[in-house]
């Protein structure tokens, strides 16, 4: 991928016409039966805000690579794609932008209110090292968290062999077979009009 071409700010995912694949990691006692049943146990606590995440490079940096204390279960969660629309129509951007949201006591009222917020990240390259554009975090509260877990999920796969391996052939300063490994990850269309009220 040529940096120089890549906008400041884009989702990208692993996608289909009808689902988009985001990133989570757990500790064992929820990712276990999280990837065997296809829903969160009961343990997963719904009422706080959950962050998923489309591009699997930037999970593994949150997660080191499966190795963080609590998030040694890495995830990959398949939604509908109207639920991930859903969550952006309706969400807020995690920072205050004066031009977007006016003065901070509209901004914090806005945010507040959505059931969802964005926060854009450095993407990260197969060392985590940070690259000049940024990826998608989506942050899932309230009636986006209830509706993620109990209707968007498609299937829910343990891909945490999957981060060991590429982590080892990092090590290893096998790049090129690392990369082949990744998910492929695409451009993941959104209208204009949202990303606009989200990437400033």
């Amino acid at each position: 991928m040529n940096d120089q071409n890549e906008p400041r700010r884009r989702i990208r995912a692993r996608h289909t016409e009808s689902t988009i694949t985001v990133y989570q990691a757990y500790r064992p006692e929820i990712g276990g039966p999280a990837a065997r049943t296809g829903r969160f146990p009961s343990s997963w606590k719904r009422d706080r805000m959950t962050w998923i995440k489309p591009s699997f490079l930037w999970m593994m940096y949150r997660c080191g690579w499966g190795t963080k204390e609590g998030q040694e279960t890495v995830l990959a969660v398949e939604i509908e794609r109207e639920g991930f629309l859903w969550a952006l129509r309706h969400a807020c951007l995690s920072h205050h932008v004066p031009a977007l949201h006016g003065d901070r006591a509209a901004w914090r009222r806005q945010l507040k209110r959505a059931p969802a917020r964005v926060q854009w990240d450095p993407e990260r390259d197969l060392r985590l090292r940070p690259l000049p554009y940024r990826s998608l975090q989506l942050g899932l509260a309230g009636e986006a968290a209830a509706r993620y877990a109990d209707e968007w999920i498609v299937g829910i796969e343990d891909v945490t062999a999957l981060a060991t391996q590429i982590h080892a052939r990092v090590r290893a300063g096998e790049l090129e077979s690392a990369a082949a490994l990744l998910p492929e990850e695409r451009p993941f269309p959104v209208e204009e009009e949202v990303l606009a009220r989200l990437a400033a």
